[in-house]
């Protein structure tokens, strides 16, 4: 394969902008069914943000004086759990 020219690679990418610009989805096309290895690394992914976002909602409880109890009873677990898992960071 020859090397391609930047005038190339340029004009090339322009033709996937109009094609994804242009793009009209058909029925079903979000229904398509999702490859096994997306569908594990898409819930990966979501976990990661979950557990971020549930930190950041304990770090938030405990600034307003919510005790370990209270926190550990809104996530379905005992409060020191929750204070071995979110103390370090709350």
């Amino acid at each position: 394969m020859t090397p391609r020219s930047i005038d190339e690679i340029t004009a090339r990418a322009d033709e996937f902008a109009d094609m994804f610009e242009g793009y009209d989805p058909k029925p079903g096309d979000l229904d398509a069914p999702v490859p096994p290895v997306m569908a594990v690394k898409l819930a990966a992914w979501r976990r990661d943000v979950a557990e971020r976002e549930l930190a950041d909602a304990v770090r938030a409880a405990r600034e307003q004086r919510l005790s370990w109890r209270e926190v550990g009873n809104a996530i379905g677990t005992s409060g020191e759990a929750a204070r071995q898992r979110y103390g370090a960071t709350a």
